[in-house]
């Protein structure tokens, strides 16, 4: 099994790395095929048959998994396969327009099918569901973060989708920045304490603090934070932090913090919240409830 070189380079341009992703299409592969074979298609298709496969969008939204559907391909076609990009990831689609096109084997075309759709119509409607929140905020500075509530093992994958729908990365790692949140506040006795705790453990880290309140959102400016996440604050609030926010920095001659809403935010809150002059609204919905994108799969058999 083994990439083709376009699908690698297009991997590599998305920020993907090329042997993770041929890696997880194997599992999808093996896992479909339970440690037997494809049988509905190899007691129905000839061997030798050949057609072509195109995956078209059966309804409107951001496409985000191209590359991902091409190595599925890849994989199971084992290199006897023409790919034909049609639809780059990030574009938006409407219902009928094709994505990709993929002659080969009918029988391995076939077996192929439902890994690829799975993986393209749950990324597509993450991204979908992201540009939906894009475009609400669009105009405001206010931009739509994910967060690590992920599918486990899909996280890079998840939050590139995310990316090709406008939206921007939260920490994809728990090594790549803190985030002190209230159960570290309770450990460590108070959220000045954990934040302290912490910069003094990684200085060079970035460290995000969650604050429940407006005081605790003076607490931790004082503290020297950069950015904070303000819990289930209202719209209102969020103004008012916000100015606070300011006041600080003009007080202490510094940049100010950077904010972040979050805490069972819906799309309909999206306009309100762009008003409050907040940076960034966490929306955990991105990945774990976002619906798929229809994708569906038109098969071709070439005479």
């Amino acid at each position: 099994m083994s990439l083709r070189p376009a699908t690698t380079a297009a991997l590599e341009a998305a920020g993907l790395d090329p042997a993770a992703i041929e890696a997880l299409v194997g599992a999808t592969v093996t896992e479909d095929l339970g440690g037997g074979v494809d049988v509905t298609s190899a007691a129905t298709v000839p061997a030798d048959q050949r057609s072509t496969l195109d995956l078209v969008a059966r309804a409107t939204g951001v496409v985000a998994g191209i590359p991902v559907a091409a190595a599925v391909f890849d994989v199971v076609c084992d290199g006897d396969a023409e790919i034909t990009v049609v639809a780059d990831d990030g574009a938006r689609v409407s219902r009928g327009n094709v994505l990709l096109t993929v002659t080969g084997r009918t029988q391995q075309l076939l077996t192929a099918e439902r890994s690829a759709l799975n993986l393209l119509c749950h990324l597509s409607g993450v991204a979908t569901a992201t540009a939906a929140w894009a475009d609400a905020l669009a105009g405001s500075g206010t931009r739509v973060r994910d967060t690590r509530k992920t599918t486990p093992g899909l996280r890079v994958l998840e939050k590139y989708a995310v990316r090709c729908g406008g939206g921007v990365n939260h920490r994809m790692f728990l090594s790549d920045a803190a985030l002190v949140k209230d159960n570290h506040v309770v450990a460590a006795g108070g959220v000045a304490a954990a934040f302290d705790k912490v910069r003094a453990m990684w200085p060079g880290l970035p460290v995000e603090v969650e604050v429940d309140s407006l005081a605790q959102l003076t607490e931790v400016l004082d503290a020297g934070a950069d950015l904070v996440l303000l819990d289930n604050f209202t719209p209102d609030q969020m103004r008012l932090a916000v100015g606070i926010a300011k006041e600080h920095a003009a007080h202490t001659g510094g940049k100010r913090c950077l904010l972040e809403a979050s805490g069972g935010l819906t799309l309909p809150d999206a306009p309100a919240v762009a008003t409050t002059g907040v940076d960034f609204v966490a929306v955990g919905a991105l990945t774990h409830s976002a619906p798929v994108l229809d994708i569906g799969a038109d098969l071709r058999p070439i005479a």
